[in-house]
């Protein structure tokens, strides 16, 4: 049997238990949180300074108002080279489809477009 900290009631350990029943809780708020600093995060520590100049700020001011999908959208697009990156958001290169709303978006608030 557990015991102290980790001791269940009703299935749940204390540390579930404490909060579940707070005004306001909500667990997916929770995640979508850790989501949000994860991406934010990532948007700020890049493999170049520019990318960090321009992700960063749009991160800051943007990221907690888009939609799901176009967060799912959004941490793709962090995964990729940053080389490319910079060439699509500053009209060097062609941007992939998948990234174009995106990018025109984070173009837009960098002043690029």
């Amino acid at each position: 049997s557990e015991r102290g900290f980790f001791r269940t009631r009703n299935g749940l350990p204390f540390w579930k238990r404490q909060f579940a029943n707070a005004p306001g809780f909500n667990p997916r708020q929770r995640m979508d949180d850790a989501r949000l600093k994860r991406l934010r995060i990532r948007s700020w520590r890049r493999g170049t300074k520019e990318m960090d100049l321009i992700l960063g700020p749009f991160c800051d001011a943007e990221v907690a108002a888009l939609s799901d999908d176009e967060l799912d959208t959004y941490e793709a697009l962090l995964s990729e080279n940053d080389q490319d990156l910079y060439a699509w958001v500053s009209g060097q290169s062609d941007v992939p489809d998948r990234f174009r709303p995106l990018l025109a978006k984070i173009a837009r608030h960098a002043g690029a477009a």
